[in-house]
């Protein structure tokens, strides 16, 4: 198994980042028999074009997990508003927490600490606090991400 995980965590500030960021990677865990858990901020409603639903994207990150191997009893999409986590930071720390207390992860991947977009800075610099105990990996999204 990819670095002996049996339990992989996901971060992705909105629904299509940890895709694009470790899909690779959540679907060779999955092949190889790890649960992992894929936890999205925000279903970016405001940033949808006109005339699309408002679920769009909470449909398309269940399509998207379930191809890579993960049930949707493992997937948990909130509804964070987009470019507003600085304001929510407490909140997000406080759901982070939860879920290390009720399902502690071997690896968890968020996104780096080098990300400049605002929600995925939140999410990385909570998630170091909430999982500080365990192993944590940043994965790289190409445009936000300005070195490496």
């Amino acid at each position: 198994m990819t670095g002996g995980w049996k339990r992989a965590l996901v971060l992705a500030p909105h629904t299509d980042d940890g895709e694009f960021g470790c899909g690779g990677t959540m679907a060779r865990l999955a092949d190889e028999g790890a649960e992992v858990r894929y936890v999205a901020f925000s279903i970016a409603t405001r940033s949808l074009p006109d005339g699309y639903a408002p679920d769009t994207l909470a449909r398309e990150v269940r399509e998207a997990t379930a191809e890579l191997g993960i049930p949707e009893s493992n997937l948990t999409v909130h509804d964070f508003d987009v470019r507003t986590f600085p304001e929510r930071r407490q909140d997000i720390l406080e759901l982070l927490i939860e879920l290390w207390e009720e399902w502690p992860p071997d690896v968890v991947f968020q996104p780096s600490l080098h990300d400049v977009h605002q929600d995925h800075q939140v999410i990385a610099a909570e998630g170091l606090r909430a999982f500080k105990r365990t192993t944590i990996l940043g994965y790289e999204i190409p445009w936000n991400n300005f070195d490496f």
